[in-house]
C-alpha cells in the first residue's frame, strides 16, 4: 500500500480583523496561533483551504 502524501503548512499571518470564514478555515487546517506548523494529507480539499487563506499561511518545503 502506498504511503499517503503529506504537506506541511505554517501559519504566518494573524486572523485578527479577518472574515469569520477565513478564521474557520484556519481552525479547519488545525492552525490558530502564529508560527504553528501542521502536517496535513495532500488532498484537493486541503489545497483549496490553503488557497483560501494563502495570505496567512505558507507551505513548508521538506
Amino acid at each position: 500500500m502506498a504511503a499517503k502524501k503529506t504537506i506541511k503548512v505554517r501559519q504566518t499571518g494573524s486572523p485578527i480583523r479577518r472574515p469569520q470564514d477565513q478564521r474557520a478555515t484556519l481552525v479547519g487546517l488545525g492552525l490558530n496561533k502564529m508560527g504553528r506548523v501542521r502536517e496535513l494529507e495532500d488532498t484537493p480539499a486541503v489545497r483549496g483551504m490553503i488557497r483560501k487563506v494563502a495570505h496567512m499561511v505558507e507551505v513548508v518545503e521538506e
